[in-house]
């Protein structure tokens, strides 16, 4: 049998370097992760390492047909699409396109080359997968799941099959979707308000439901922590906001102070100094126009006693919701908080955003009921509601 080492940043990269050199007969006889530290240990770089082999038979060279040809053949046709073009010299003068003044004979079969190249570049990138694991896959996906994500799962889904030797089941999959999951977690602070710091200061553009979820965080710190709490309320642009705060506030027999500018602002601060947490429900604008930022910025003083919490909607999109983020870039964001979990069969999204913004969780909302529908979360719960709903299809 021979026997070939290889390294790549991904096991699907592994897998096209395979084929490649010893064809779709090759088998994975090991794969490991290899991770790499540069600069002081501080930077990881993780490569997987694939050890595969293969028993050389003599076979009659036979026409290939389309849909037995592998998936690292389009690589293959441009490189020869290439080769032929090069060997062919070309007018100085290409007075039709860039087929011009070559033989006809030859303009067709690039053509052709190309419409199959073409063709075959519409397969999955994950064609290699076996079934069982595709399917998977497509659960992530639908979950709104990042791409890259869903690589480095896939990843992990591979090599624990191919240790496995055997047909895995749902549940094994899930638990190495949900160790990977973990791990990428593993830094970020999943948590609610840390009582340590007075002013709660919550952000977040129009129609995400900041002012219940103030009421809501409010209200848990009056019954379960006992805490004297005020309110602070920036949005004078909606008569409806202020008169709901009031509504809340009245309940939890709570002050609240209604400010227009830095003037009323400073002298908000100073009538409810005596208690122990004040709220700062910010006006509901458009923040992914920079100005309503700075005014938010000009009136409110982000000082070390404040913790401030971006409020985003789950049923929004995400590239709108990374365009409101990147306008807070400049802000001590402490945590996020998502709201509208009930509206949505996706959370996907959840992940992505605290993943790629290296931030952590304070809280997520379910309903409109105060103070019941807000759960203060951990990675462990966030993760069994990842799955709960295909779990629950499947056992039934």
């Amino acid at each position: 049998m021979k026997m070939k080492k290889y390294n790549a940043p991904s096991i699907a990269e592994a897998m096209k370097q395979i084929r490649a050199d010893l064809g779709e007969d090759a088998v994975i006889l090991n794969s490991k992760v290899v991770v790499t530290k540069k600069f002081f240990g501080l930077v990881k770089n993780k490569s997987y390492e694939v050890v595969a082999g293969y028993d050389k038979v003599e076979k009659k060279p036979t026409l290939p047909s389309f849909e037995d040809m592998p998936a690292f053949a389009p690589r293959l046709i441009e490189e020869e699409i290439s080769e032929v073009a090069s060997s062919v010299e070309q007018p100085k003068k290409v007075p039709q396109g860039a087929a011009a003044g070559l033989p006809d004979n030859l303009v067709k079969e690039i053509a052709d080359l190309k419409s199959i190249m073409q063709s075959m570049q519409r397969r999955s990138t994950q064609s290699h997968y076996p079934d069982e694991l595709l399917t998977f896959i497509d659960f992530l996906r639908e979950q709104e799941l990042g791409e890259e994500l869903i690589t480095g799962i896939s990843d992990e889904l591979f090599m624990y099959y191919t240790k496995q030797g055997k047909q895995i089941t749902w549940n094994e999959m899930q638990g190495v979707a949900q160790d990977f999951l973990r791990k990428e977690l593993y830094d970020l602070p999943i948590s609610g308000i840390s009582y340590e710091k007075k002013y709660i200061n919550v952000l977040g553009p129009t129609g995400v439901g900041k002012t219940t979820t103030i009421a809501k965080m409010a209200a848990r710190a009056v019954l379960e922590k006992k805490k004297k709490v005020g309110f602070i309320t920036t949005d004078t642009y909606r008569i409806a906001a202020i008169e709901q705060l009031k509504t809340y506030a009245a309940l939890l027999q709570a002050p609240v102070e209604i400010v227009y500018n830095a003037k009323d602002y400073a002298e908000a601060i100073q009538k409810l100094d005596h208690m122990d947490l004040i709220f700062i429900d910010t006006a509901g604008r458009n923040y992914k126009e920079t100005k309503y930022v700075e005014d938010l910025k000009s009136l409110i003083q982000f000082s070390e006693q404040i913790e401030s919490y971006l409020v985003l909607s789950l049923t929004s999109k995400q590239k709108d919701l990374e365009s409101i983020i990147e306008q807070f870039k400049n802000l001590q964001i402490e945590k996020f908080i998502f709201t509208k979990l009930d509206e949505t069969n996706s959370i996907g999204t959840m992940f992505n955003l605290m993943i790629k913004y290296n931030k952590g969780l304070a809280y997520y909302t379910n309903g409109q009921e105060v103070p019941e529908d807000i759960e203060q979360p951990n990675s462990d719960n966030l993760l069994e509601l990842f799955f709960k709903e295909n779990s629950d299809e499947r056992s039934s």
